[in-house]
């Protein structure tokens, strides 16, 4: 069979068309036929932006870098293709037709036919014009459901495969540790645990579609000081290793993620970029890791002009190439011509690009993009006319009923209601106050990564693409009998309180104030909550906080909704609000679930996966701390948060009882068994969710006062009981032990089955017993929880 491109004969089968041989072979032959140039061309791509025409994409200028010449660069071939259809504004069958076009014509301008891998942001859904925008992952960890956004991952990916991408930059497993940081409202919450198990379920959807996941960012991004974003990372390695690393660690081994990428912050000195030990030692020699580590955007090119560990482009190349990132995107830059000058010059060796990419072409192959019927085509255009693409304009639908209906489902699962003293469900009320910058806002449940919020904004006048109805408009479908009046009172951040007037008098003639408090979500300054949009403290933005007290000195019972990125101190509210509703940037259909909590359409069941701070400024602090990390008299700063993790109510009870245990020892290679009945004695259908603490009371290093181990949500009718068995193994009980190793050690534990990291219910104490025992990545990672009717 030919190893070489038959020039006179290009429809001849080379080895590495060949779908029936192994991949390997595939792609060793084909490295083998490859010029130096041809091979680092696959190692870069360029960001481009489809035609809203049907024509070719058009390269997107950018101010990192240089005008990109396709002429000039498709002879040699083209790794990917950056962010076509999240770039601009474009009709998702014109922009599969663009990309589309382009992918046929970057396959035939280089000689092995090659064509480029198409990657797109996904962080809360498809970031395309009229894709459905789903709520952002803060509220897939408020939900604590794993099943339903295993679900909503596959619809995403679903649609994005249709129009011809292959990659999608999703999801975040950074831990929060700091509030303060902009980029909370994309992280899935505070708990390794969590993030973990909702991270790895997020992947298995996107993957069961054919879409390439990428876990980012690699490691240790959300441990910025001072919650500044991009700023050096103050962690040691046992945080790293029992903090940052397990959701990264869960979601390759259970989740089949094919990408990661790496974080831009440095840690203790070592940029991510250029940190072989954590790109090729742990992520590949360790953990088995067989797929591509892409740069996060411009991080190559970062190694020179901000970390200052690459003298010029070629030794930032070169840098990066050696600890291990596969692909520089967003652009060619340093693994262009600097990269090949350096390799050709002797000063990077060649079997590093070889290495990295054999792992690029691995993956196209696996695609399909190697095969001889490649079809540039993508399903969404099937037995349409690519001739006539002003016919094709509106054919294919990203945001269908079903998506919406998983959206919305989310959302409602994801409402978290913080207190009440009875208000609510609200009933029938004849007079509703609306107030609040967010009350009338269609954009107030979006997130920072939402097409709108991300390109929408760059492009006024151009349609949102998708319906997002205010809270005032679903309000007033809940309630239609009410009359409800809508006050804005201030804005998000302006400080303006010339409405604060209007906003008591709306206040006191009414039965009960809705306000609608929060964030306006951005990039780099344009909002409050957002990439590069950090906070000095946790205050609620701008004069909220003064609309915000005002409605409470006017004796008319006040609820009070957040449509926010992150949780904020809310002062007097936290005991003076009638109720306090939290919902993290919910989506499209969030304002749905926000009437539908309120009226009591829907019985609120999310639980905050971030705490809720007293103080706006305690941070940076969450319940994983250790008993020094908590209120203690040797400070005068009480980190106490006024809401925990975990935390969460419902408009029904529920009893916790009959705790029993198997045996209260095991050997430390062993697991315990206990069964409790959770039943609800209210007086409507209600979930509760069930979470699993695990306190090591003695340790030989510091340890948490306790951690997420478990968790499930319980659904019961009125009266109903189920008996829940959960056998939780020794090696949850294990953490890096003094000399850096994974351990599990003997002694006493506590079993916590709470309903938060504050309210537990039931406690087991138990014993491991024998030696102390080392594990490693292939160690149990769950206790399993079953459920089955109770006795009556």
């Amino acid at each position: 069979m030919n190893t070489d491109v038959d020039a006179e004969n290009p429809s001849a089968l080379s080895l590495w068309n060949d779908p029936t041989a192994p991949v390997a072979e595939r792609v060793d032959a084909l490295i083998a036929a490859m010029t130096l140039q041809e091979k680092t061309a696959q190692l870069s791509g360029v960001w481009v932006g489809a035609s809203d025409e049907g024509g070719e994409v058009a390269p997107h200028q950018h101010d990192m870098e240089e005008a990109v010449d396709l002429d000039a660069l498709l002879p040699t071939g083209l790794g990917q293709l950056t962010r076509p259809f999240g770039t601009v504004p474009v009709d998702p069958a014109l922009g599969a037709l663009s990309l589309a076009r382009t992918q046929a014509r970057i396959a035939a301008s280089n000689r092995f036919r090659i064509p480029a891998l198409a990657h797109d942001e996904c962080l809360a859904g498809f970031a395309a014009w009229g894709a459905t925008a789903y709520p952002v992952p803060l509220s897939w960890g408020a939900a604590f459901d794993p099943g339903l956004v295993r679900r909503m991952a596959a619809a995403i990916g679903r649609d994005m495969r249709s129009v011809g991408v292959h990659q999608g930059l999703a999801p975040v497993l950074d831990v929060v540790r700091d509030a303060r940081w902009g980029r909370v409202e994309e992280t899935i919450g505070e708990d390794p645990y969590l993030v973990g198990t909702i991270g790895t379920a997020y992947v298995q959807g996107l993957e069961s579609a054919g879409i390439v996941a990428t876990l980012k960012h690699f490691a240790g991004y959300s441990a910025s000081r001072a919650g500044r974003n991009l700023a050096p990372a103050s962690m040691g390695p046992r945080e790293r290793a029992d903090v940052v690393l397990p959701p990264f660690e869960m979601a390759i081994r259970e989740g089949g993620a094919r990408s990661v990428m790496n974080a831009y912050t440095d840690t203790d000195g070592m940029p991510s970029a250029a940190d072989e030990n954590l790109l090729t030692g742990l992520l590949r020699d360790t953990w088995g890791f067989d797929g591509t580590v892409v740069a996060d955007y411009f991080a190559v090119a970062f190694l020179k002009i901000l970390h200052g560990v690459a003298a010029d482009w070629a030794d930032a190349a070169g840098t990066a190439l050696h600890a291990g990132i596969d692909v520089e995107l967003p652009n060619v830059k340093t693994y262009g011509a600097p990269l090949t000058e350096a390799v050709a010059a002797g000063r990077v060796p060649e079997e590093l690009v070889d290495r990295a990419l054999r792992r690029v072409l691995t993956q196209k192959a696996e695609l399909g993009l190697l095969d001889p019927d490649w079809n540039p085509v993508p399903a969404a255009l099937d037995g349409t006319d690519p001739d006539d693409p002003e016919t094709l304009r509106g054919h294919v639908d990203l945001d269908s009923p079903e998506n919406r209906a998983l959206a919305r489902a989310l959302a409602e699962e994801a409402v978290v209601l913080l207190s009440n003293d009875g208000t609510l469900p609200l009933g029938r009320p004849r007079r509703i106050a609306l107030i609040g910058p967010n009350a009338d806002e269609p954009t107030a449940v979006l997130g920072c990564y939402s097409f709108p919020q991300h390109i929408g904004v760059r492009h006024p006048g151009t349609p949102l693409g998708i319906g997002l109805p205010t809270l005032r408009e679903t309000l007033a479908a809940e309630f239609p009998d009410a009359d409800v009046t809508h006050v804005r009172g201030t804005g998000v951040d302006d400080g303006d309180l010339s409405g604060l007037d209007e906003a008591v008098r709306a206040a006191r003639g009414a039965d009960v104030t809705v306000v609608a408090l929060g964030d306006r979500a951005g990039l780099f300054g344009r909002g409050t909550s957002g990439e590069g949009c950090d906070a000095g403290t946790l205050d609620l933005p701008g004069a909220q906080q003064q609309l915000l007290d005002a409605l409470l000195d006017t004796g008319t019972p006040v609820v009070t909704v957040l449509l926010a990125g992150r949780p904020y101190a809310l002062g007097r509210a936290v005991t003076e609000s009638a109720a306090i509703v939290q919902s993290f940037f919910p989506g499209e259909e969030g304002t749905h679930a926000i009437a539908g909590v309120l009226s009591g359409r829907v019985n609120p069941s999310g639980r905050l996966p971030v705490g809720v701070p007293r103080a706006p400024g305690s941070q940076p602090g969450t319940y994983l701390g250790a008993r020094l990390a908590h209120a203690n008299e040797a400070s005068n700063v009480d980190p106490t948060p006024a809401f925990p993790f975990g935390h969460g109510l419902s408009y029904t009870r529920f009893d916790w009882t009959d705790l029993t245990v198997d045996a209260h020892e095991a050997p430390t290679d062993g697991e315990f068994t206990l069964a409790f009945t959770v039943r609800n004695t209210g007086e409507r259908p209600g979930t509760e969710v069930v979470q699993l603490y695990l306190h090591d009371p003695v340790a030989s290093v510091v340890q948490p006062v306790q951690r997420l181990v478990g968790y499930t949500r319980v659904i019961l009718e009125p009266g109903e009981a189920r008996r829940l068995t959960v056998t939780v193994p020794a090696d949850l009980a294990s953490f890096t032990g003094r000399d850096g190793r994974r351990v599990v050690e003997p002694g006493a534990l506590e079993l916590r089955p709470a309903a938060s990291s504050a309210d537990p219910r039931l406690t087991a104490r138990v014993v491991l017993t024998g030696p102390e025992r080392h594990v490693d990545h292939t160690r149990r990672l769950h206790a399993t929880i079953a459920q089955k009717p109770a006795a009556t």
